[in-house]
């Protein structure tokens, strides 16, 4: 058939044409239909390459399976839902990507967040327990046995067979060092 007697041709005889394989008839389709149901497409997206894409694609798979195109609508309405359901898809397809998006964000914020509090956390024990041992032999065993084990000054006195005025003066030592390693950060601390 002549390409200036195809153009003239009704859907309904194109889309014989092309079940049976004419690329003339694929073609006359393609021209009829892609400028407005890009169109259609990008009205609804406002986004030209997706709306090329699905135009794109729409017509790959008319192509693709169009020995098996049985239509019970006309071509336009069959055209037109298909569009529509691939913008729908689409659309589905960016919400839940976006959600992943999102919950993947959230994951990732809440482990580097928990991760550097960790490693803040871990560097700063580090630091106050050099300090410590930098504390004269004597006052940092009182000092470990006032905050670690939480013995009274009179225990610690007991334990060590010295005055509990020498445990207040030891305790005194070790913070007023501390302090002025640490600063007010210090009293977060202890």
């Amino acid at each position: 058939m002549p390409a200036a007697a195809i153009n003239t041709l009704p859907d309904s005889e194109l889309l014989s044409l092309l079940r049976g394989g004419n690329r003339d008839a694929f073609t006359e389709i393609y021209d009829r239909y892609n400028g407005v149901l890009y169109l259609f497409a990008y009205n609804r997206l406002r986004d030209r390459e997706e709306a090329k894409d699905i135009i794109h694609e729409l017509f790959l798979s008319v192509w693709t399976k169009h020995k098996d195109l049985h239509l019970t609508i006309n071509l336009s309405a069959y055209l037109y839902t298909a569009v529509k359901n691939r913008i729908i898809n689409n659309i589905t397809r960016q919400k839940v990507a976006a959600r992943y998006i999102d919950s993947f964000q959230y994951y990732m914020d809440s482990v580097v967040n928990n991760t550097d509090h960790l490693v803040r956390h871990n560097d700063l024990v580090r630091f106050i327990e050099k300090e410590i041992a930098e504390l004269p032999p004597k006052t940092r065993l009182v000092f470990e046995l006032s905050r670690k084990t939480n013995l009274t000054r009179k225990e610690i006195a007991g334990e060590l067979e010295i005055s509990e005025e020498t445990v207040k003066s030891h305790m005194h030592v070790a913070l007023k060092a501390l302090r002025l390693k640490l600063g007010s950060f210090f009293f977060l601390l202890f």
